[in-house]
């Protein structure tokens, strides 16, 4: 049993809070539009801006988005796979449950740079162009995974998104050598 409001670090957001969604959901199942999930997070995200500020907000949703891309890594994907091999995987998880079209556009294996895509992203195509980077939680989502596969730290910012204009999310991931694992 947990409570979802205790706080601490032995509280922290795990896999098993999901619950089991198809024994809770006989009828209705999996599937929820975007529109739905949208209405979520942007009226959350809100609330976090008015409360603490907007770049705090978007501290949090990175931050959320890291502890969801680790536990996501940790139950949905093989971490022992070879790199091209993980990262099919990932591609084809991602678009499975229609997070996402991601796409590796660059690949260091010397330093972990990584520079990659995702098209149809779930949190902001289509939405209108603001000139704003919108996509945090996803910053967050993509650090936690590549954190899982390669035990670093990474760093990922989202440097194209669709509310800047751009049609993909593009994002820029470097290990971050100024934190200790």
């Amino acid at each position: 049993m947990f409570n979802i409001f205790q706080t601490g670090e032995e509280k922290n957001f795990s896999w098993n809070m999901i619950g089991n969604i198809a024994e809770g959901r006989k009828n209705l199942g999996e599937g929820m539009p975007v529109m739905m999930y949208r209405l979520f997070q942007y009226s959350l995200r809100s609330e976090l801006s008015q409360r603490f500020g907007e770049e705090m907000a978007r501290e949090i949703f990175r931050s959320a988005g890291e502890h969801s891309g680790r536990e996501f890594a940790l139950h949905m994907l093989d971490l022992t796979l070879p790199l091209n091999d993980f990262l099919a995987s990932l591609q084809k998880i991602l678009e499975v449950h229609k997070i996402g079209i991601l796409r590796i556009e660059k690949f260091d294996p010397h330093t972990g740079y990584v520079v990659l895509t995702v098209g149809e992203d779930l949190d902001c195509s289509g939405l209108p162009v603001t000139g704003d980077l919108v996509c945090n939680y996803d910053e967050g989502f993509l650090s936690g995974v590549l954190k899982e596969y390669t035990g670093k730290e990474y760093v990922v910012k989202e440097v194209d998104c669709w509310a800047s204009g751009s049609r993909v999310c593009r994002f820029e991931a470097s290990v971050d050598h100024q934190t200790k694992v």
